[in-house]
This record gives C-alpha cells, structure tokens and sequence, in this order.
C-alpha cells in the first residue's frame, strides 16, 4: 500500500460509524484501499470508479445553521468540497477547497480536524461514477455571506440544522447533520 492510501485508511479506520450503513460504506472504503493504490481521480469526471472525494462543510453550530451551494453541474444544493488530488492528504484537500470555493482559511473546530463522516455515492454525471467521499465539518458565521466560486455554483445559502428541512441536496446530508449533533449536543451542554 503507498503511503497516501495509508494515510485514508488510517483515516478512515478513525471514523465512528454513525449508523449500519456508514459502518457499510466504511468497510467498503477499507476492502478498496487494500485492493488499489488507484484511489486519486486521474481523467475527469471519473476515472477511476471509485475515487476519493472531500466535502467541507460550512456549519454554524451556535445559530444551528448549514450553508449550501447550488452546484451547477448537479443541480443540488450542496456543501462546498471536491476530489482529492493525486497524493494530498484528505484534510489538505478540505483545507483547499474551502479556499478555492469559498475563499476562507477553514477552522476545523466543529469536530475536530479528521473526517467525521464517510460515504459511498453514486455520481450520475456521463460516465456515471462512484465517489468516495470524506465529510469534514467546519466553522461558518450565519450572519456572514459567503461568495462561492461562480465557476461551480449559482448562490449559496444557510440552511436551519435540520436534516428533515432540507433542500433537493446529497441523500447522505440528512444523516450527516443528524451524527453531527451527536457532536455539537454535549458541546451545547457544557
């Protein structure tokens, strides 16, 4: 195994799964990394499928809010991220794309600086292909606007906290926000 699909492992073998199926999506993610050090996109949109992936996810944990981009090539709204580039570390491809789409310097500082969530996810742009992607949490400003990258996205807006209150967004967002107030609910009570 080269040293950057060790670094994923590793990483990945940190993540608490949320539910069965983010325990799924995490064993699936180990059995491809010991199959292939090919885990980097290399030919765009996807190749190879699978490939990894990050999303930064821009949340305010003490107003309760989650902002979200309206991605021009998904039509989703979406939290900010990206693909991994050959051999960076996940959290420097985070730290990136929080500079690249949303012109900020991240603060890891909602759940720590690791991913806290993974999924597996099937991409229905030509060709049609799987991501993997790691969720990284960081601090957003709800009364502050953003300006996205206008390259990839029409707007953003704070959405509430609310996996039931959302947007036509990624089938896995519900439950991201759901296991992240298994993070932010003890911090509330301290």
């Amino acid at each position: 195994m080269r040293p950057a699909t060790a670094i994923v492992a590793d990483l990945v073998t940190r993540i608490t799964p949320y539910d069965e199926l983010e325990r799924q999506h995490i064993a699936t993610t180990l059995d491809w990394l010991h199959s292939t050090d090919d885990i980097f996109r290399r030919h765009r949109p996807g190749t190879p499928s699978p490939h990894l992936a990050v999303y930064v996810v821009l949340v305010d944990p003490e107003a309760r809010g989650i902002y979200l981009g309206h991605h021009r090539l998904a039509q989703l709204q979406l939290p900010n991220g990206g693909h991994v580039e050959s051999d960076e570390h996940p959290w420097a491809a985070a730290h990136r794309e929080a500079g690249e789409e949303l012109g900020i310097t991240p603060v890891f500082d909602v759940a720590g600086d690791r991913p806290l969530f993974l999924t597996v996810g099937t991409v229905r742009t030509t060709p049609v292909h799987t991501d993997i992607s790691m969720w990284f949490a960081i601090r957003g400003d709800r009364a502050r606007e953003y300006r996205l990258d206008p390259a990839e996205f029409d707007g953003g807006r704070w959405w509430d906290l609310d996996p039931y209150g959302l947007p036509e967004t990624d089938p896995h967002l519900p439950r991201f926000i759901r296991k992240l107030d298994t993070v932010l609910l003890p911090q509330q009570c301290r």
